[in-house]
């Protein structure tokens, strides 16, 4: 095993590694979890301000543990002693390469080099094409789109948290399915589903997604773990 991923809540995800502890986009749910005892050395990212994706609480570890380091992205209020990274900057700390993506919404999206593993987390970058939006609006969306997962193309990916958002209807699949085409992720968690686990099994079985969906993992609730 090269790593342990946890599904927490929505967007939310933590990943044990050999000698780290990553938490990514925690959004407060579950209400007790916290990163201590901290097994490795732990970092935690928040890739916007959007309450599903950032809550203040995690300040509050780094106060209790100051060796927690705090990712944040530059929308939110900065704080002494986290990083705050900006859309194509790049952090290192700790054996930790972290750079950073422009989002298609809010904030950033994260690619995480660590223990030999690369790990990319979207945030809320996705492939957002709303049926009740202009014609316009949903071409620039698909062109921006496809601007930030090129970024990407030839890094070998291991792990990827990318959205799979039933409200978006016949169009849910759109963001993962372009960066699976372009990227083939070795795993791929979906995430952002407003608790509709059940738009995973509709992506496995979509003729469209056929040729990646043995990729897709199959999260049916919160707290659910997966080895990589």
């Amino acid at each position: 095993m090269r790593a342990e991923i946890q599904y927490l809540h929505h967007s939310g995800f933590t990943v044990k590694t050999q000698s780290h502890f990553l938490v990514f986009d925690y959004d407060g749910i579950p209400p007790e979890f916290s990163p201590f005892p901290a097994e490795g050395g732990t970092a935690v990212f928040a890739s916007h301000r959007h309450s599903d994706h950032y809550v203040p609480s995690i300040l509050a570890w780094k106060e209790k543990n100051p060796a927690i380091q705090v990712i944040l992205s530059y929308d939110i209020p900065s704080k002494e002693g986290c990083f705050s990274v900006h859309p194509n900057e790049t952090l290192r700390f700790d054996g930790v390469t972290v750079k950073a993506l422009d989002s298609t919404d809010e904030g950033v999206a994260f690619l995480v080099e660590v223990d030999g593993l690369t790990i990319y987390h979207a945030g809320d970058l996705n492939w957002w094409h709303w049926n009740g939006e202009s014609d316009s609006y949903n071409a620039e969306m698909a062109l921006s789109y496809r601007r930030e997962i090129e970024k990407l193309a030839g890094i070998k990916i291991d792990l990827a948290f990318v959205p799979l958002d039933p409200r978006l209807e016949d169009a849910y699949l759109y963001g993962v399915d372009f960066f699976a085409r372009t990227i083939q992720a070795k795993m791929i968690f979906p995430m952002h589903m407003w608790g509709d686990h059940s738009v995973i099994g509709r992506l496995k079985s979509d003729p469209r997604a056929a040729e990646y969906a043995s990729s897709i993992a199959e999260i049916t609730r919160p707290g659910q773990t997966f080895c990589f």
